[in-house]
């Protein structure tokens, strides 16, 4: 039981507080210490072109009033942002946009068959529809199942066990597919077992964004244990499309 209660809080603290209710905010990913939303905050800047490319970022003590956070904590976002390559710290000048994208130390390794873009786009739309459907089949033993497996995922990614994460992430959306009983769809994402696995690890090297998969996770699970297939398919494609952002990765959401 406790393992429940503490996964609805987790869940819970993921959307506001708000019990029952499942965010699905396209583009938006929730940093868990001051310093990451700060960095949060000024790649979205860059990245909208509020602060363009060769433009001088405000001074220090202007941003850190600005964002409510300590000259040390500031520091060390700025810090994150030149190691990813969007920002050139010049001593006793300031700091430079120098990208508006963070470089990409981790190359996508199956361009020949389909790309990053592609393959977050197949799932979501796969997932979404066969979580619908497993909120309706889902048994107890499946969230247990489920919630021993958020609880491995946080313990991996507290150690930075990112292949064992990954490994932990595929599971628990493949445990997902398999309830929904589609076989042809089974298929397909089996048969792209590698292809899965890979979208699923870029999304953890983003640091400061490293526990959200586990955040997100939670939510998916409260929605199914509330045999609610509207919110689950949501809370999956909000993870989804998270999961590609953090990677890198926009795509467009066709809107009814």
């Amino acid at each position: 039981m406790e393992n429940g209660r503490s996964h609805a809080r987790a869940a819970r603290a993921y959307n506001g507080g708000q019990t029952g209710q499942y965010c699905f905010l396209p583009m938006k990913n929730v940093p868990h210490t001051v310093t990451d939303a700060a960095i949060a905050t000024i790649r979205e800047r860059i990245e909208s072109s509020m602060y363009p490319v060769g433009s001088l970022l405000p001074a220090q003590r202007q941003l850190s009033e600005e964002l409510a956070i300590s000259r040390a904590s500031l520091r060390e976002a700025l810090s994150t942002l030149e190691a990813l390559g969007m920002l050139h710290i010049r001593p006793g000048k300031g700091v430079y946009v120098s990208s508006a994208q963070a470089s990409n130390a981790h190359p996508w390794r199956f361009a020949d068959q389909a790309s990053l873009p592609d393959t977050y786009q197949m799932r979501f739309a796969l997932e979404g529809f066969v979580a619908r459907l497993a909120a309706h089949s889902i048994g107890d033993a499946d969230i247990d199942w489920l919630d021993d497996n958020l609880d491995s995922l946080h313990g991996a990614l507290m150690e930075s066990a990112l292949e064992e994460a990954a490994q932990l992430d595929f599971a628990f959306h493949m445990r997902i597919v398999s309830l929904a009983g589609n076989a042809a769809i089974e298929s397909i994402l089996r048969g792209s077992a590698d292809i899965m696995k890979e979208s699923q690890r870029l999304p953890f090297y983003r640091r400061e964004l490293v526990l959200s998969t586990y955040h997100e996770h939670a939510v998916i699970i409260e929605a199914l244990k509330a045999r609610d297939g509207e919110k689950a398919g949501k809370a999956i494609e909000g993870h989804i499309v998270n999961a590609a952002q953090r990677a890198g990765v926009h795509f467009p959401i066709p809107h009814k």
